[in-house]
């Protein structure tokens, strides 16, 4: 969670956390298993030999023999791992989270070396020098490094972990500050812009958001050649580097290093109001979601290939509309990736659109990336799966079922971290009021801009139902705005005050605004009709043509193998426009999910001979069936999934 109170382009503040709390309902129930199950299951591999990652801090403190273990960014991993765990305690107040959290901090303390340097995967290989070659991911593990130490220091007040963040900052400022083409390039995976500005944002030095705007401004300042600080990583594309990005219109290369670097440009943004920063950032959002996202929110079209330029990237964006769905590799952070920047596009430009992007993330594509038990992970996240067409032998990161550990451990905390937080993105503070950013089960207790006191309760059952009651608990005397975002799929919304019908325009897309004088006991109803829509793709992209997935209300629906026939083909299976579509609550299935109770149409003579062959009349099976929620799928067994489903109109 970003600390933007004081940035002064920014039209909505974020809350403080812990100013929500979820009590019931979809998001409460997902805190309780990251609270029971995501945060203490990750603490077990981390800190034990698994994982590794407190191991590689132990040994770099003297406090243990070894060697390091890990990619080389699991430093970093292990900072989004304490990062969440900070947020559950903000939440339960745990002293023994705390107590556990100060542990951590006094071994990566022991092992931060005098001058503030700290990297493990470096200090505990005598053949590689500090800041030698990119590829080592320092920046990246830096980044992750001082969000999280301001994080724990806004939730504890202590400044056990912030200190040594400072030290270190302190020492990247005297390296990478100073003109020096050796270093221009360094910064590729940049999460250290976004820390940089937290740091600044936290501690007031201005040299942090300096140097924060040179990372910024790096990208795509110098010739684009192999150098040894370059060598044994893409260069160009993959990382941002060849186009500057003030003149940047097209997401390119690595989706995750992309909007990393787009979600830290803009807290540079929020700070110095450059505006031609804001506007490529725009830019860059509009192609996202418009051109090369999918239908789950997720980014990052192909693991291997090439961008628009003909360089070659790797688990990152391809051409527009090029969005195969088998292959699909839509990391679970780069769908992360995405939501972060929409929050801060949100905040600063205060329009609804992009909550939008944040809540199909998180239904859809996020919470995809995990079981339902919180304890097994998905890296990719593709649309259809199809036993026997991938080779997963090859497939370092892409897997037929969730894993229990992921050797390349970046996707699980930073998702884990993110369920941690969510309800500190459920509002934000407006100019004179409040905006209702997501929907769940919640009491809100914040001070708003004025510094007067507003305490809300949320009571709906969302994302099931669409009916939303939102109470006033406490109040200013003073007339004050409520902004309410309608979502876009929500056309025919009304809202009613007190019991009573409104004149306010419910428009999709955008935020309602209510303006009156407030008093305890004040009720809002919200009524967002939830109706079940095939959704077609864009008419150039090819590997949907003539089918449609299902959606309802923010859910985006898919069919698995366990709901059909044994032995059934997810190819063969066809939807009919002309059958019903119901929605059943089923409390027992999945953790308790809505479906869509349909009859679908299995082709019973389907091409699967040879490549080609002269077209017959289709004949099909009539089955009746049930569609689940796409983020649920994977949870009853290894089998096929598709999100697309060819359609037959009559």
């Amino acid at each position: 969670m970003i600390n933007n109170a004081k940035s002064s382009y920014v039209k909505l503040k974020s809350i403080d956390m812990g100013d929500c709390v979820w009590t019931d309902g979809f998001w409460a129930e997902r805190f309780e298993v990251c609270e029971h199950n995501m945060v203490p299951y990750m603490g077990e591999l981390l800190c034990g030999d698994t994982g590794h990652a407190l191991n590689n801090f132990k040994i770099a403190a003297g406090e243990m023999k070894g060697e390091h273990k890990g990619m080389r960014w699991h430093d970093g991993d292990f900072y989004k791992f304490m990062e969440a765990k900070t947020y559950v305690y903000a939440q339960n107040k745990d002293p023994k989270l705390l107590k556990e959290l100060d542990e951590y901090i006094r071994i990566i303390g022991k092992a931060q070396e005098e001058d503030g340097y700290l990297q493990t995967q470096i200090q505990l290989n005598p053949k590689v020098d500090r800041y030698e070659n990119r590829k080592y991911h320092e920046m990246y593990n830096t980044g992750h490094l001082l969000t999280s130490a301001c994080i724990h220091y806004r939730i504890t007040g202590q400044r056990n972990f912030l200190d040594i963040a400072i030290k270190h900052a302190d020492l990247l400022y005297t390296i990478f500050m100073p003109e020096d083409k050796k270093f221009a390039r360094f910064g590729f995976n940049q999460t250290q812009i976004m820390g940089l500005v937290e740091l600044y944002r936290t501690v007031g030095d201005e040299k942090y958001l300096r140097l924060a705007q040179k990372f910024v401004d790096n990208r795509g300042k110098y010739k684009v050649v192999e150098t040894p600080a370059t060598e044994g990583y893409p260069i160009g594309d993959m990382v941002q580097e060849f186009t500057p990005l003030r003149e940047s219109s097209e997401a390119v290369g690595h989706a995750v290093l992309a909007q990393y670097y787009y979600a830290g440009a803009a807290d540079v943004y929020a700070e110095t109001g450059e505006k031609a920063i804001v506007d490529a950032l725009d830019r860059l959002w509009e192609n996202i979601t418009d051109q090369k996202m999918y239908v789950t929110g997720a980014t990052g079209q192909t693991h291997y290939g090439a961008s628009t330029n003909r360089q070659m990237i790797e688990e990152g964006f391809i051409d527009s509309y090029m969005m195969p769905n088998m292959t699909a590799y839509n990391e679970t952070c780069a769908n992360i990736c995405n939501a972060m920047f929409s929050k801060r596009l949100l905040d600063i430009h205060g329009e609804s659109k992009y909550a939008d992007i944040m809540e199909l993330v998180e239904f859809n594509s996020g919470l995809s990336g995990i079981s339902l038990e919180g304890k097994d992970y998905y890296y990719a996240n593709p649309l259809r799966v199809i036993n026997g067409t991938r080779d997963y032998d090859k497939l370092v990161t892409e897997f037929p079922e969730r894993q229990p550990y992921l050797e390349c451990f970046c996707c699980p905390p930073n998702l884990v971290r993110t369920v941690a937080k969510l309800s500190g993105w459920a509002y934000s503070k407006s100019e004179n009021g409040i905006a209702v950013n997501l929907f769940g089960g919640n009491k809100l207790s914040t001070t708003l801009l004025d510094g007067s006191k507003l305490e809300l309760s949320q009571v709906t059952n969302y994302p099931w139902e669409g009916v939303i009651n939102i109470t006033v608990d406490k109040c200013k005397k003073d007339a004050f705005d409520v902004l309410l975002r309608i979502p876009r799929w929500a056309k025919g919304t009304s809202i009613k005050v007190n019991g009573e019908s409104t004149t306010i325009d419910a428009k999709e897309g955008q935020f309602a605004s209510i303006n009156r004088k407030w008093k305890k006991g004040d009720v809002i109803s919200i009524d967002m009709p939830m109706e079940i829509a095939m959704v077609e793709g864009h008419t150039r992209i090819e590997e949907v043509r003539n089918q449609v997935a299902i959606k309802r209300g923010p859910i985006v629906y898919c069919i698995e193998s366990a709901d059909l026939p044994e032995g059934t083909k997810i190819t063969d299976v066809y939807l009919s426009a002309e059958n019903e579509m119901k929605a059943v609550y089923k409390k027992d299935l999945l953790d308790g999910v809505t479906v869509i109770e349909t009859e679908v149409l299995i082709r019973t003579n389907n091409n699967d001979e040879t490549m080609y062959k002269k077209v017959e009349k289709p004949e099909f099976t009539k089955y009746k069936t049930q569609l689940v929620p796409n983020y649920a799928w994977s949870n009853r067994g290894q089998g096929e999934m598709t999100v697309f489903m060819p359609i037959i109109w009559k």
